[in-house]
């Protein structure tokens, strides 16, 4: 079983303006030693150094290539490979934490903005549309976004990563 590890690198996140660190964040020791783990990357590094602590929700989410569909139509996804997806939202802050684990993930990621994992806006069996995010071209379309929009309706929103092999989406999970 090929086992991709933890993808913070590999992350489009949805909402352009809010800051964002990987959920497996350790404070640093006294000595100023954080015992190899890092800080994380994609957010501002003061925030990542000061938490967040708090959640104003958390979602985990195991995504499937069942779920992937193009418009309505079912795709089956990338055969064999599961994500799993666990976010932390502080809404008082427009942050968005995360930790995110392909297994048996294969191909290359693609995708039309800067990475290949994303949330979208959607509901659960219909494609969403890219509508908040940075493109490929440098275009922020998420002026305006918060992520508090997905904590007022989570099942509006999945999440995906996609691949060479299977371009509309290796795995696809709703939020709720």
């Amino acid at each position: 079983m090929k086992t991709t590890g933890i993808l913070s690198g590999v992350f489009a996140l949805l909402v352009a303006s809010a800051v964002a660190v990987p959920t497996d964040y350790y404070p640093p020791s006294g000595n100023g030693n954080n015992n190899g783990r890092g800080h994380g990357k994609g957010g501002n590094d003061r925030d990542c150094q000061n938490g967040p602590f708090k959640f104003t929700s958390t979602y985990n989410v195991v995504a499937t290539p069942d779920q992937v569909v193009n418009g309505t139509t079912p795709t089956g996804g990338l055969p064999g490979c599961t994500g799993f997806f666990d976010y932390g939202i502080n809404s008082d802050l427009n942050l968005i934490c995360w930790n995110i684990k392909l297994v048996d993930f294969r191909g290359e990621y693609q995708s039309p903005a800067r990475t290949a994992t994303h949330i979208h806006q959607g509901a659960r069996g219909a494609s969403g549309p890219f509508t908040t995010g940075i493109l490929a071209n440098g275009t922020d379309t998420g002026t305006g976004f918060t992520v508090k929009q997905i904590e007022d309706n989570p099942s509006g929103f999945f999440t995906d990563v996609h691949s060479s092999l299977a371009p509309p989406g290796a795995v696809r999970g709703q939020l709720a």
